[in-house]
């Protein structure tokens, strides 16, 4: 250490702010990089979501090219299911017509069924709870044409004051 130096002394200019001009350079430089660093952030993340969407239009190709081969398969499997259990109930006695009616009927049931499911997941994604919210936010009428306008109410007079009633 010099003379007149102690520890802990920063020197003479660390204690004294930059210039003002100094400062504002160094603030839109900062400034500018930051905004130069948000850009090529979005666009990375442009390019993955392009990446990721082509990644997804590739995989719901092939998803559906095998859902077909599934559907194909599994008809001609549940198709011959049915021929085996038709011809078991030939061979147990039944006549080939009472052994058809009773598949055919097995057959209807399960497909009633599966339409009735249907029709109940289809009911639900009619967005109602979001559709109800945002009614009441006032961001979204609904016209309902297939209920009438409730009609007006006539303003109910008070009820007259009862001699006991303080007034």
């Amino acid at each position: 250490m010099g003379e007149g130096e102690h520890t802990g002394d920063a020197g003479p200019q660390a204690g004294a702010p930059p210039p003002l001009d100094e400062t504002i350079r160094q603030v839109g430089d900062a400034g500018r990089e930051a905004l130069g660093a948000t850009a090529d952030s979005l666009r990375a993340l442009r390019a993955l979501l392009s990446a990721d969407i082509a990644m997804a239009r590739s995989a719901m190709g092939r998803a559906l090219a095998w859902t077909g081969v599934a559907v194909v398969f599994g008809a001609s499997a549940w198709l011959l299911a049915t021929a085996a259990a038709v011809a078991l109930m030939q061979r147990l006695g039944l006549s080939w017509l009472s052994a058809l009616s009773i598949a055919a009927l097995f057959n209807i049931g399960v497909c009633a069924l599966a339409a009735w499911r249907t029709a109940r997941f289809f009911d639900y994604m009619g967005l109602h709870a979001t559709r109800r919210q945002l009614s009441r936010m006032g961001l979204f009428q609904e016209d309902d044409e297939d209920e009438p306008a409730p009609a007006p109410q006539p303003p109910q007079a008070p009820p007259p004051a009862s001699p006991e009633a303080p007034r």
